[in-house]
């Protein structure tokens, strides 16, 4: 069974074409620039990156284009269309109606739509993408799978906010939690690596990215997550500010005579790392100017580093106890000193890490000394392999 998986933006469109069986990625790519220009990237398994510049007016016509590489004589990895079997969705906002992923139809569109008030950045580019490949692919099946459903184990003591309860009665307003596909893979998968049973850990997974967050998984279910009704809340990130004190929107709002959505975009666009630092959201340009004497990037990973050791306890406390921590994304998998900065705050865990383990970058391995009480690993994510695996699951 080939699984084209599809990840789709406001102008762009990731997708790669993934063996079931092999779960070998037989082609990926990206299209960008959808609605101003366009351009294709395609990398068929084995071979040379191709780009390709051409118009793209909406993503039906990137969609074309996808599958028009997939099947070329040259480099194509498919004799026909007929070779895809499924195509398997991200949707980043599944409020509380999906709990799992789901096979599409117009009844669960129609519910993702409804929830794009929750996400009105993603969802609507999401339902793009779905629509866009029910047109070409018409009788492929589809499944929706969504960043929200595995922190819809939360307990209610874990996602309600302090506010009026008629506001979450009336309008949802809670804590939904997201990179949900990325934290089940992961936890899954240091499970796999301890060959211990997955519903017996407390694990705590680190998704360190320009986007990230932390979760806490209890005997194979969320139970707490630190991003919370929109991606902003949590962690210091790449350009969003994470927690603050509610006043400092009104405060800053009225300084800087910004209306809703300025200090809005301030919050998503202008603050996390690049905000305090001045220099970039990249871990890589904040190490650079950090080893040149830039004390304000400097600063900015360590409130990053500090913002992530203050949940890892919390969640600890949480799940009273913590059996493995585990490191992913781009910054998790890559930046040894940001894994050693946030390390350095878990001695009380009984968590040593070994210097050697911790300079690998992107390979699965365990991070701790073999007499840590608590295991820290560092376990690549794979959002587009948990995407196909879900819809494998559902279609069979």
């Amino acid at each position: 069974m080939n699984v084209l998986v599809i990840n789709c933006g406001s102008s762009s469109l990731k997708y790669q074409v993934i063996h079931a069986e092999s779960e070998e990625v037989l082609a990926k790519g990206l299209c960008e620039r959808i609605g101003i220009d366009g351009r294709l990237v395609y990398q068929p398994k084995g071979g040379e990156k191709e780009i390709t510049e051409s118009p793209m007016p909406t993503h039906t016509e990137a969609v074309r284009m996808v599958l028009d590489a997939l099947v070329n004589e040259k480099s194509g990895v498919l004799k026909s269309l007929d070779e895809i079997d499924a195509v398997g969705h991200r949707v980043v906002h599944g409020g509380e109606k999906f709990a799992n992923s789901i096979l599409i139809d117009e009844e669960v569109i129609q519910a993702v739509e409804e929830c794009s008030d929750l996400a009105p950045l993603h969802n609507p580019a999401n339902l793009i993408g779905i629509r866009a490949c029910r047109q070409v692919l018409k009788d492929v099946p589809m499944a929706a799978v969504f960043d929200t459903a595995f922190h819809q184990t939360m307990p209610q003591e874990a996602y309600l906010y302090g506010l009026p309860y008629e506001y979450y009665e009336k309008y949802k307003v809670r804590k939904y939690g997201f990179h949900g596909t990325s934290h089940s893979y992961v936890s899954k998968r240091a499970a796999e690596l301890l060959g211990r049973p997955y519903d017996s850990l407390k694990t705590i997974v680190c998704h360190l990215g320009n986007g990230a967050s932390i979760c806490a998984v209890k005997n194979g279910k969320s139970v707490d997550t630190s991003m919370g009704l929109s991606p902003l809340e949590g962690l210091i990130m790449g350009t969003r500010s994470g927690d603050i004190d509610p006043s400092a929107v009104e405060f800053l709002a009225k300084k800087e005579n910004l209306d809703l959505e300025g200090i809005v975009k301030v919050l998503n666009k202008e603050s996390g790392v690049y905000g305090l630092s001045g220099v970039s959201s990249d871990f890589r340009d904040l190490d650079q100017a950090s080893e040149e004497g830039n004390g304000r990037a400097k600063a900015a990973v360590d409130a990053f580093c500090y913002r992530a050791a203050k949940y890892i306890g919390s969640y600890a406390a949480a799940m009273n106890g913590v059996d493995v921590i585990c490191f992913t994304a781009g910054v998790g998998e890559n930046d040894g000193k940001v894994r050693a900065k946030i390390c350095g705050y878990l001695g009380y865990l009984g968590m040593t890490l070994d210097e050697e383990a911790n300079r690998t970058r992107g390979e699965e391995v365990r991070l701790s000394t073999a007499d840590s009480k608590v295991t820290a690993l560092l376990v690549p994510t794979n959002e587009e392999l948990a995407i196909c695996r879900e819809t494998v699951a559902l279609i069979k």
